[in-house]
């Protein structure tokens, strides 16, 4: 797939004040920090357009990019910033579980996933969530530049092998690294794949 456009469109905490065009919903998803911005900057060619921050937890709402005018790259908040509070936590919660589970137009989720780190009960529990509530998601693996290949497999086994010990079947995988532009075909290719089938 070859990206002519990506523009921002809006910004909002109500997945019902969301775009109603019908068009298709691809939405990027991770614990804070996992490079969630930069992964979108480089699928899109545009390199300011998710705004990347130093201070974790930064991205409190739902942010839509249209693509070639004909889908929506959909970038939502962060989970899991323990420094936020009860409260704060709560409430990004329920912005996530309600655009995942109230959204028709979401056609797949991807959760990224840091792959210097072995799996994290907060990334298992929530992958089971969407499971349990048949939400079609791929997992996506960030930051691949950051470790050798051989670790790197290591990794990405391990997390098959711990998927594998509750899921019969396991999602897509892909491995991405935004400096090195990694993984950045294969994801688009994944997107229009599906695109093509709607």
């Amino acid at each position: 797939m070859n990206i002519q456009t990506a523009e921002f469109i809006i910004s909002n905490t109500d997945y019902r004040k969301c775009p109603n065009d019908g068009k298709p919903e691809y939405a990027f998803i991770g614990r804070s920090n996992v490079g969630k911005s930069s992964l979108i900057n480089m699928l899109t060619n545009r390199k300011g357009l998710a705004m990347t921050s130093s201070t974790p937890g930064k991205t409190l709402l739902i942010n839509h990019f249209l693509i070639n005018g004909e889908w929506y790259l959909v970038d939502l908040p962060g989970y899991g910033y323990a420094r936020r509070g009860k409260e704060g936590r709560e409430k990004i919660r329920a912005i996530i579980e309600n655009y995942i589970l109230g959204r028709e137009t979401m056609t797949s989720l991807f959760v990224l996933v840091d792959i210097r780190h072995e799996p994290q009960k907060i990334d298992l529990e929530f992958m089971a969530w969407l499971g349990e509530n048949d939400i079609p998601f791929a997992i996506v693996f960030t930051k691949a530049d950051k470790i050798g290949s051989g670790r790197l497999h290591l990794n990405v086994t391990a997390y098959r092998e711990k998927l594998l010990e509750s899921w019969e079947e396991l999602p897509p995988i892909f491995v991405t690294s935004s400096e090195k532009r990694a993984g950045r075909e294969e994801l688009l290719n994944y997107i229009e794949q599906i695109n093509r089938t709607l």
